[in-house]
């Protein structure tokens, strides 16, 4: 990327100079009269104007144009010529979310899965260099969005999700070998599945401990999240008189989150509130970070000459109009 920069720009400052030179001109302008004085100028309306009472300000306007090229001729301007080297570790992480019907309890603002959808947001808008895929689960599991870059649609794919999708219930074994099964052909030096429930493997044909050991097998690392608060949550119903809310029990099975992580070298967090959902997150995004080595270069040319040429030319235009076509006759 070319840039200009200036090896002394402390000498921009005289361009300051510039402001009562055009004052002084001005005024002096103002002030200037004719020697002969006459009774009337009513003989003289009608006469044409000729080219040079129309170029008369030209000789100020060259002058100030020489200046200002001449002033920055000498803050000796300089064209560089920046790349950098970028290497880096790359990161895939697959998010593996919840989205079954106790989701939608309210113990979160404005229920637990527009939380964690939010949040998520979030963290894929941090992560700009990572490929991360998305796999929804509840009775069954699917991928909503495979590894990409292209965090815009992947954003947009989690603004789609709603629970009821699929059919209802916990199948956490599946979500987790839904999400390692896209992150085993991965070339990437570090892979990741943030697994997201708010409940107790109750569907799916794999038990949640084989699909971590399956993640294992494979290297990948897994940080798993219960969210929801302790003891009792509201949790929206549907009756003849509309949507009521009534308390439920908040089961999490975290025994068995805390058993995915630790088989894979990962974490289990608990989120009890929006604000420990977010700093979980930050955590997590903290712990994987990718390493950047960065080594930069930089060509720098002097860029003076067509300056300091600008301004001998507009000196060089003001003395020859003022000693031919627009002289002053004393």
């Amino acid at each position: 990327m070319n840039n200009l920069d200036f090896a002394n720009p402390e000498y921009l400052y005289l361009l300051l100079l510039i402001v009562p030179l055009v004052g002084w001109y001005i005024w002096r302008d103002k002030k200037a009269h004719a020697s002969i004085q006459v009774s009337s100028l009513k003989s003289l309306k009608g006469a044409p104007k000729t080219y040079k009472y129309y170029f008369r300000h030209a000789l100020i306007v060259l002058r100030v144009l020489s200046i200002t090229f001449l002033i920055i001729a000498l803050a000796r301007p300089q064209s560089s010529n920046d790349w950098k080297n970028v290497s880096s570790e790359g990161i895939d992480i697959v998010m593996s979310l919840d989205i079954s019907s106790s989701m939608l309890a309210q113990d979160f603002e404005p229920n637990r899965l527009e939380a964690a959808k939010d949040v998520a947001t979030q963290f894929i808008t941090g992560r700009q260099q990572d490929k991360i895929g998305l796999v929804i689960f509840s009775g069954e599991s699917f991928t909503q969005c495979p590894l990409t870059t292209d965090h815009a649609v992947l954003i947009n794919l989690f603004s789609d999700i709603k629970s009821g999708m699929i059919e209802d219930g916990t199948a956490i074994g599946l979500g987790l070998a839904n999400a390692v099964n896209r992150l085993k052909d991965s070339d990437a030096k570090s892979r990741v599945i943030i697994l997201l429930t708010d409940g107790v493997n109750n569907r799916g044909e794999i038990a949640p401990v084989t699909a971590a050991e399956l993640a294992k097998t494979y290297g990948i690392r897994v940080y798993t999240v219960g969210i929801g608060t302790q003891g009792t949550a509201p949790y929206p119903f549907q009756t003849p008189f509309g949507i009521q809310m009534q308390n439920m029990p908040v089961e999490i099975d975290e025994a068995t989150l805390t058993n995915i992580a630790d088989l894979t070298g990962g974490k289990y967090f608990r989120a009890t509130d929006n604000n420990k959902l977010k700093a979980i997150y930050e955590e997590i995004d903290q712990m994987e970070k990718r390493k950047i080595e960065v080594t930069q270069f930089s060509t720098k040319k002097e860029a003076y000459k067509g300056y300091a040429l600008w301004a001998a030319l507009f000196l060089l235009l003001e003395i020859a109009f003022r000693n031919s076509i627009l002289r002053n006759i004393p």
